[in-house]
């Protein structure tokens, strides 16, 4: 089939079925397009996380971690999220569920090779019982054993989702389970003094595991469930209706059971320092309960409004107290429950589209609030601006709050001590296929929290959450053009970023660019298009973040500055019917550039290696 299917799903399809009729929907019920054409943004989601990771840089492994190369400061939440967030970029979000409407069953089968026995896969399928009920099944399964000692990667992602309405659409229901496991086996990296034979390219090491990392026995477990559903009822009938008004009643439950287990079967004490036990088993634990009740009401001339009561339930943290032999003590748990409100306004008014969100705890210990504003306006099919304002103030994540360790150095507890973290940020955009995409934002964050390296004593990193207690800002410019000459094309993204603050907690890179040079062209009476060229993705120098394994997160430091060097990947691309395939060489220059190339300091980013992949739909 190419683009069209003879297949007639029932009676409530009686026509041929074409790609423009398969439909997804974020949590918001936007529609978003299924495309299965070759283009270049698809060569730059062809990736683990499956999204374009422009600013991320990977580890040596497919499913270790990455380095952020660019700081996003807007946050609509009211509350703090889970640790480690080091772990959290495969980890599957609200705002990462799609619901879909689809006239005939549909199936996606990803498929990419690994380093070193093992593949990653992820097999997803879709189907209308009928013209009001959809339902889709996916998992996503990854294992990669890695170039280096002890660094394999192990990772599932099973997502169920279903979408329901009835004939005159009065009620309609939507939700989830979303299931997940990633697992990291960690070695802290190669050690200080392998370095030098790292960076010298000796021949006796590029066998990367000749290394001796900084330890073998250690890994990392995020775990976590999430079951949500959405339901809504019109109270108003569209025939009794005046002047279009509407009214419903929402009501939203969701539920989520996550941990994060750090393990040892020895302690290495001249990495991490002193212990209480020599076996290391850290365990921290969250249940998150919110359910909300609320009205939408819209009308031609008011547009929609949205307000709603919701009441969250949360309980964080470890199953025993620890007890220094100062008396000093670390509780185990934040337990608290609140009741918040929260509203939407959306409006469209002579070309121009209103949209906010806004919502606030009612509470005196887990104060927080946002209030997030858009205007946008399209001047014409070629141009389209928009700008916004957020403005959010939460507490900082549970993990900078409390921590409990079987390693001295790591257990903290400032929940008392923590201020908000508050955030003001404007935003502007425009998008122009004549002319150039740029996006711009300036935020202003006070009480920053982060990790900081405090020192280092004997070779051993003390890490500790602090907050900065003075403002600082943050700018980022992003610009992105393309150029085309007959099937030739250039497609250009840059990146530049300005951190004001009289001190170095938030670093970044002042520039990032991605380059890409590519020939598109219709081979074979049309029947296949090929795509080929090289992208060149670069990053000046910056003291870039260290990484924490038993945290699993990054942490600012500001004695090894990395960066400078150039990632060359040489790529073929094709599309057979609905079949794309994707051959890439990937960071082909490694050896003739330069060993310099670090993912965080003590952390090599990956080597030359060449890697295929497909993405196979079937419309039935």
């Amino acid at each position: 089939m190419t683009d069209s299917s003879s297949v007639k799903s029932g009676e409530y399809f009686k026509q041929l079925a074409t790609v423009d009729m398969y439909l997804q929907f974020n949590n918001e019920l936007d529609s978003i397009p299924i495309d299965t054409t070759l283009a270049i943004k698809k060569d730059y989601k062809f990736n683990y996380l499956q999204k374009d990771n422009f600013g991320l840089m990977p580890f040596a492994n497919i499913g270790q971690t990455y380095n952020t190369l660019s700081f996003d400061a807007s946050e609509n939440k009211t509350k703090p999220s889970f640790g480690a967030r080091a772990r959290h970029f495969n980890y599957l979000e609200h705002e990462d569920i799609r619901f879909f409407e689809v006239p005939t069953p549909w199936t996606r089968l990803t498929y990419k090779t690994a380093f070193e026995q093992g593949q990653l896969l992820d097999a997803f399928f879709t189907v209308n019982l009928s013209k009001q009920f959809n339902f889709s099944l996916a998992y996503k399964g990854l294992r990669s054993l890695g170039k280096y000692q002890n660094s394999l990667t192990s990772s599932g992602n099973f997502r169920f989702n279903s979408k329901y309405n009835t004939k005159d659409k009065r009620y309609t229901a939507k939700g989830y389970i979303v299931m997940q496991d990633l697992l990291n086996q960690e070695n802290g990296g190669i050690k200080t003094e392998d370095l030098e034979n790292f960076a010298s390219g000796n021949e006796e090491f590029l066998d990367r595991s000749v290394f001796d990392p900084n330890f073998e026995n250690a890994e990392n477990v995020l775990e976590g469930k999430r079951f949500y559903f959405e339901h809504s009822y019109k109270i108003t009938k569209e025939k009794d209706s005046l002047s279009n008004n509407r009214l419903s009643l929402i009501n939203k439950v969701s539920f989520e059971d996550k941990f994060f287990q750090f393990s040892q079967d020895v302690a290495v004490t001249d990495f991490f320092g002193d212990v209480f036990s020599n076996s290391i088993n850290d365990r921290v634990t969250l249940e998150d309960f919110r359910t909300s009740l609320g009205l939408s009401y819209s009308n031609n001339t008011l547009g929609q409004v949205g307000f709603a009561l919701n009441y969250t339930d949360i309980n964080y943290g470890y199953n025993s107290v620890v007890l220094f032999p100062n008396q000093q003590s670390i509780p185990n748990r934040i337990v608290s429950n609140f009741i918040g409100i929260e509203g939407t306004y959306s409006k469209a008014y002579k070309g121009f589209n209103l949209s906010g969100r806004g919502s606030l705890n009612l509470s005196d210990t887990f104060v927080g609030s946002f209030l997030d504003g858009t205007i946008s306006l399209k001047l014409n099919e070629n141009i389209a601006l928009s700008g916004g304002i957020t403005i959010n103030s939460r507490l900082a994540n549970y993990n900078y709050l409390l921590y409990q360790s079987d390693y001295i150095n790591y257990n903290w507890y400032n929940f008392d001590d923590f201020k908000n973290v508050n955030t003001q940020q404007i935003k502007f955009s425009l998008e122009s296929q004549k002319l150039f995409n740029a996006y711009f934002d300036i935020s202003n964050i006070d009480n920053y929290t982060y990790f900081n390296l405090e020192e280092t004593i004997d070779q051993v990193n003390v890490i500790r959450p602090k907050q900065y207690n003075k403002p600082l800002q943050y700018l980022r410019l992003k610009l992105q053009k393309e150029f085309k000459v007959g099937n030739f094309a250039l497609d250009n993204t840059i990146m530049y970023q300005n951190v004001v603050s009289d001190d170095n907690v938030l670093n970044v890179p002042d520039f990032i660019t991605r380059n890409t040079l590519y020939y598109t062209n219709q081979l074979f009476k049309k029947s296949m298009t090929l795509q080929t060229g090289v992208t060149l993705n670069y990053f000046t120098a910056y003291n870039m973040n260290g990484y924490d394994p038993l945290l699993a997160e990054f942490y600012t430091q500001n004695n090894t500055e990395l960066g400078g060097f150039p990632r060359l990947d040489f790529f073929i691309n094709a599309k057979v019917r609905q079949t794309r395939i994707f051959l890439k060489a990937e960071h082909f220059n490694s050896s003739f550039t330069g060993y310099d190339y670090f993912s965080a300091p003590n952390q090599p980013y990956r080597d030359f290696i060449i890697r295929f992949g497909l993405v196979w739909d079937f419309f039935l």
